[in-house]
């Protein structure tokens, strides 16, 4: 397996980290809030030398709220870019704008880490650009708190879901190997649903496409560390039960895991040596 970025291929044949970068104040990790270009950039660069092989950068935060405008997402987003494609690891752009991504692309970023679902502008943008992009997985407008749909089978609403994004993609000039899918973890889904896709994420990958699984600190791990959603565990007591979805992914196919922490990186090497076997001992 590999993915296509715009100024490289990455061999997947081991499971990469993509270390967390938030030029922002109000992500939902407080450990994970660079605030300013130049924080982000100097976390950004730790994040490398404790063997993150790729990084990605967003400046505005998942969680519900007003739109950001374009410019002071901007603002905050390329001059991090700029500085952290220093570092000569790939770096992905965590925005939904075209606007935005555009200016990120052309700042150094490899790829564009999309949590819209797609349109037909950023995807255009994707083909012109030929960079790498992440499809994930969401019901409605990203920043909007809705209940999470009764799908039936999750994991097969999510086969034709992303079957027909990608078909859309490519009509618009995407390249598959362009292409991650990521399923959205704890957006628009709630605790089982979450758990059901974990278990059966060999079936995603049975797509052929690169899988990406950003699971890093979600309130559906916090739920089962509390045994409710109600009294779900913050996300500063979220790290091992990180460590466990983290391992598991990766046994069920996961390319590239997005995360925050040394602890998680460690998981993945470990569950990766395990589940890819390397022809020859390191």
């Amino acid at each position: 397996m590999s993915w296509r970025l715009a100024d490289r291929t990455l061999d997947l044949a081991q499971p990469l980290a993509a270390g967390i970068v938030n030029v922002t104040t109000d992500s939902m990790f407080e450990g994970a809030r660079s605030g300013t270009p130049e924080q982000a950039i100097a976390d950004g660069w730790a994040l490398a030398e404790a063997g993150f092989e790729m990084l990605d950068v967003g400046a505005v935060a998942a969680k519900a709220g007003p739109p950001v405008p374009a410019d002071v997402e901007a603002a905050a987003l390329v001059p991090a870019i700029e500085g952290l494609v220093e570092i000569g690891v790939p770096v992905t752009a965590d925005t939904f704008s075209p606007a935005v991504a555009r200016r990120a692309l052309a700042a150094g970023a490899g790829a564009v880490n999309d949590i819209s679902g797609g349109s037909d502008e950023l995807f255009e943008l994707v083909a012109e650009a030929g960079c790498g992009y992440v499809l994930m997985h969401i019901e409605g407008p990203p920043r909007v708190d809705r209940e999470a749909p009764d799908y039936g089978d999750v994991v097969e609403h999510l086969l034709a879901w992303f079957g027909g994004r990608v078909e859309r993609a490519r009509q618009l000039g995407v390249a598959e190997e362009q292409i991650a899918i990521d399923p959205g973890l704890d957006f628009d889904l709630n605790t089982a649903q979450n758990l059901e896709i974990l278990r059966r994420l060999p079936e995603l990958r049975a797509l052929g496409l690169s899988l990406y699984v950003s699971l890093s600190r979600k309130d559906f791990i916090g739920a089962v560390l509390a045994g409710s959603w109600e009294e779900r565990l913050p996300a500063s007591e979220r790290e091992w039960g990180t460590v466990a979805a983290v391992a598991l992914a990766v046994r069920g196919g996961a390319d590239v895991l997005r995360i925050h922490d040394r602890s998680s990186l460690q998981a993945m090497k470990v569950a990766g040596r395990v589940a890819r076997p390397l022809r020859s001992p390191a």
